[in-house]
């Protein structure tokens, strides 16, 4: 009978072995997941500000050359002397 009761003990001690293993594994399979999920959410994130930064240069107005500047002044110019005529 004491070498049943021994047995018994050893079997309901690893049984709660397994438990705890798996209880562990759990654990860690839930914490790679989270971590996974916060590695996506930065990715997300960054791509999401590298699309507004894309947009905000977009929005930018474009100034104009110095070229431009200079046929505009021109083409004024022309304008003016050909009324006066």
């Amino acid at each position: 009978e004491l070498a049943e009761r021994a047995e018994r003990q050893r079997q309901k001690e690893a049984g709660e072995a397994e438990k705890r293993a798996a209880a562990a594994a759990a654990r860690e399979a839930a914490q790679a997941a989270m971590e996974q999920a916060q590695r996506d959410a930065a990715e997300a994130a960054a791509a999401a500000a590298e699309e507004a930064r894309a947009a905000a240069e977009a929005a930018r107005p474009k100034l104009p050359t110095a070229e431009e500047l200079k046929a505009a002044r021109d083409a004024r110019y022309a304008a003016r002397k050909a009324r006066k005529r």
